[in-house]
């Protein structure tokens, strides 16, 4: 292979779209993983890509905003290099309204979205009726539908992009490799231990959750937020459930009974799920920064080294728009990171 350009370290989300978006710029690329590809949380079930509440503007909900509308058009592209299907599909999202002051507010929401996404989604409320054999009415009668969130499959999002990196020339290494180029360090919770080991600081922590995975066929449907459950169907027929948020735990890849009552609350807010039969479960520990932000840009005091992590929940919704500013940062030069999303506000 020739001379590499860019090394990126993490065979996560964030390493690889980074890793795939600067291939497709034309630079030659290793990516290294030490374990398996989704090794963290990227490995996961749930693949939901969803906004924030289009209020009170902020740059990390405009980045975040961009990074969905972009991940149409990201997506279709790794399909079409790798030949194979990340499961992407804009396919919306319900939530269930339960007061008159949450359906004023939900209103309220659909107004200032109209400006705010710019005519390229909408924010509505809705008849529960509608849709009363996938998600139980609440109180009001009343649903929210927006059409900004998709979903995706992680495991197969992450093979599709390792199979785009390899058609694109790039190479993608299990266990270790020299670091060559400029460096991307994208290795997920482990990788703010040693940032924060680096730098003096705790910056960041790992994050646990679960998950599970039902066997229903459903794949045209909304997503849903109910309850504080995540219902994403997919499109090998199967429907993933999640997910806890554990700051404290005793095992980081193990299921319990937490999980087992979120399980319960899927069944209770989603009819469709009553009697079908769990498949798999799932727990992983999520990098979260201090800011909850994505954390990107250069490593102090590290000349070539870069940072890209931090993905916490949001980290399938941000990859597209990651891969953009990272890319642009590394191989031009250009710094387009926002206010909040770099290593130094983690300080």
């Amino acid at each position: 292979m020739a001379r590499i350009d860019v090394t990126v370290r993490g065979g996560g989300i964030f390493g690889l779209a980074c890793a795939w978006e600067m291939c497709r710029r034309g630079a030659n690329v290793r990516l290294i993983e030490r374990e398996r590809i989704g090794a963290g949380s990227s490995g996961g079930l749930v693949g939901a890509l969803a906004p924030h509440v289009p209020e009170n503007w902020n740059p990390k909900k405009a980045f975040q905003f961009e990074s969905l509308i972009m991940a149409e058009r990201f997506w279709a592209e790794v399909a079409a290099v790798s030949g194979r299907d990340p499961g992407y599909l804009r396919s919306g999202r319900l939530q269930p309204i339960l007061d008159d002051a949450a359906l004023d507010r939900s209103e309220a929401r659909g107004r200032e979205a109209a400006e705010l996404w710019q005519g390229k989604a909408i924010w509505s409320v809705v008849p529960a009726a509608d849709y009363a054999d996938w998600l139980l009415p609440g109180p009001t009668g009343k649903l929210i539908h927006e059409t900004l969130s998709a979903r995706l499959h992680p495991r197969q999002a992450a093979a599709a992009l390792v199979a785009a990196i390899e058609a694109r020339g790039g190479e993608v290494v299990f266990g270790d490799a020299e670091d060559e180029g400029s460096v991307v360090w994208a290795i997920g919770h482990r990788g703010l231990e040693e940032l924060s080991v680096a730098l003096g600081k705790t910056i960041g922590a790992p994050i646990k959750g679960q998950a599970a995975c039902f066997k229903l066929d459903r794949a045209e449907m909304p997503q849903l937020l109910a309850d504080s459950v995540h219902v994403i169907p997919h499109v090998d027929g199967t429907v993933a459930i999640g997910s806890t948020t554990e700051r404290e735990f005793d095992a980081p890849d193990t299921t319990d009974a937490r999980l087992d009552e979120v399980i319960d609350r899927a069944r209770a807010v989603c009819p469709a799920l009553r009697d079908a039969p769990v498949i798999d479960r799932w727990a992983g520990l999520r990098p979260r920064s201090r800011s909850r932000a994505p954390m990107l840009g250069q490593w102090p005091g590290r000349p070539g080294h870069f940072v890209a992590n931090g993905g916490f929940k949001i980290g399938f919704g941000m990859a597209p728009k990651v891969a953009e500013v990272m890319a642009d940062l590394v191989l031009e030069g250009r710094d387009g990171i926002p206010s909040g999303f770099r290593v130094e506000d983690n300080l």
